[in-house]
């Protein structure tokens, strides 16, 4: 069995050869935990989960059981992409569950950060229960936990919902393959286990989701705004040839209004705040530095395009003092 913490020692994976190696080593691990149990696996279609998803078809093929969990805090267009990938290309076994009304619900009111990565956590195990209870022998819980979630954790920073936010009474027994890998690592395993490039290169998404980018009580009408801004950013770095070469970029909307003036009267609404990052570990983070006219034309667009909203800001600061998320 692969140590369950990073040796101090060990060779940062940056080779084929070396992920091969890591890759061989966890499949015996696999098969050596699992045995000919089922295991669960939360699958968002982000880079981790995807990499979990691999690794676990290769090691014990039908036994993994895929479970997609819409908890409302997807970004636009997501669920439909993660089912047209896995189910429809890769053929997985995959069971999409769309729990919207439940997280937003129960997120209903929440105000501090921990308590709403622990809430979304906590309904995660809830919703996998149940799953589990629909099928035979899920005894295993698989999940994209890498090495900066865990250090975040110890140390502190903030709980990660697959670090810090399971509940005592969790009946599964869980799988974490790539545990011990730094981002840029598990990068390096997916290419080798074949995932298509935009899969593993796709920039990180936070289990909690639109969650942590929206600060303070969630309400739907501001996380429509974070969805719908953050989908403005992406399309635009794409077409100005930022997809790929910024490592993670994202929309914020804040708790607090601001004047403006739209169609010459007064508004009071949110400011959209863009932060846009490039890191190799997670660990430390440089913010990008973006085309002034491309950030006029995000303004335009987001401030024109977005429902309750008459502001954007630039977020200037590195990791740290700030971390990558915003809570």
């Amino acid at each position: 069995m692969i140590n369950d913490r990073r040796p101090d020692n060990m060779v940062r994976i940056t080779t084929p050869e070396l992920a091969d190696a890591f890759i061989n080593e966890q499949l015996e691990a696999l098969r050596a935990q699992i045995g000919d149990k089922k295991v669960l696996l939360a699958l968002s279609g982000g880079v981790d989960s995807s990499v979990v998803a691999a690794l676990l078809i290769k090691a014990v093929g039908q036994q993994l059981v895929c479970v997609h969990v819409n908890h409302g805090l997807l970004r636009k267009g997501e669920p439909e992409q993660v089912i047209s990938v896995f189910r429809d290309r890769m053929k997985a076994n995959l069971i999409y569950v769309d729990a919207t009304d439940r997280f937003l619900d129960k997120l209903a009111g929440v105000t501090d950060p921990e308590t709403k990565r622990k809430i979304i956590g906590g309904e995660f195990i809830e919703v996998f229960a149940e799953e589990a209870g629909k099928l035979d022998g899920i005894d295993f819980l698989a999940q994209g936990t890498i090495w900066p979630d865990i250090l975040e954790s110890e140390h502190g920073i903030k709980a990660h919902h697959n670090a810090g936010g399971l509940p005592d009474n969790m009946k599964f027994e869980l799988v974490e393959p790539i545990k011990i890998l730094f981002k840029d690592e598990v990068r390096v395993v997916g290419e080798r286990l074949g995932l298509p490039a935009n899969m593993v290169y796709r920039q990180p998404f936070p289990g909690p989701g639109l969650g942590v980018r929206c600060p303070g009580a969630i309400t739907r009408d501001r996380l429509e705004a974070v969805r719908e801004s953050d989908a403005i950013l992406r399309e635009e770095f794409a077409k100005n040839g930022l997809e790929g070469k910024v490592w993670q970029y994202f929309t914020v909307v804040p708790d607090f209004r601001s004047t403006g003036i739209k169609n010459g009267e007064r508004s009071f609404e949110w400011p959209v705040i863009i932060r846009a990052v490039n890191t190799s570990d997670a660990m430390t983070a440089e913010v990008e530095n973006i085309p002034f006219a491309l950030m006029q034309h995000l303004v335009k667009r987001i401030t024109s395009e977005v429902k309750g909203v008459n502001r954007v800001l630039y977020d200037f600061t590195p990791k740290p003092t700030g971390t990558i998320e915003y809570e």
